[in-house]
């Protein structure tokens, strides 16, 4: 099996057992629903609200090796706990509590990467969301792979509703026209 999908695996079904809320996000979701690309990690995210992060990094820290000398801290501080799955593959988890995180991982659906492979991401619109508001090089070359890919059946309403307040937050309005221009150059191309 592919190291990636073994770590994803390994990392949901010990999310599952404890009954937590969780979806892949990132590179694995990339492969999902845009254009597929090379991924040295797998990104999550899990829900676990506001005041009780502590419990489910202790948990997560008994089972998957630190990256960081206080990973614990920086998870607190940062709201990402950075771990390695057994076989060496870095696996960041998002410490979630916004709504727009809570409707992220209700709305996530299982997908089958491989035989024997099947593993919960969130959606084409939220992964357009997470990557626009990361607005990094790679992620805006995520965001047109998946609005290439998925053409018309991406739920634009949906996009903006949720982008716009975290862009809000963001103090970073341009967000949204960068959004626009990558729409309309995808949709305007023979």
């Amino acid at each position: 099996m592919n190291g990636l999908y073994e770590a994803a695996l390994d990392a949901q079904r010990f999310m599952e057992a404890y009954g937590w809320s969780s979806c892949l996000i990132g590179g694995l979701a990339v492969v999902r629903w845009g254009r597929p690309r090379t991924t040295h990690d797998v990104d999550m995210t899990l829900l676990t609200g506001f005041g009780s992060e502590e419990m489910y990094i202790r948990e997560l820290l008994s089972r998957y090796k630190p990256r960081l000398d206080d990973a614990a801290r920086f998870a607190r501080e940062n709201r990402v706990l950075l771990v390695s799955a057994s076989n060496g593959i870095p696996i960041d988890i998002s410490l979630g509590g916004l709504p727009f995180e809570e409707g992220l991982v209700s709305r996530a659906t299982p997908f089958a990467y491989a035989r024997g492979v099947s593993l919960i991401t969130c959606s084409a619109e939220d992964l357009v969301v997470l990557k626009a508001f990361a607005a990094r090089d790679q992620d805006w070359a995520d965001v047109e792979g998946i609005v290439v890919r998925q053409g018309g059946r991406l739920d634009w309403d949906h996009v903006r509703r949720e982008l716009a307040p975290l862009c809000e937050l963001k103090e970073e309005p341009e967000i949204l026209e960068h959004l626009r221009r990558i729409r309309r150059r995808v949709e305007e191309s023979p």
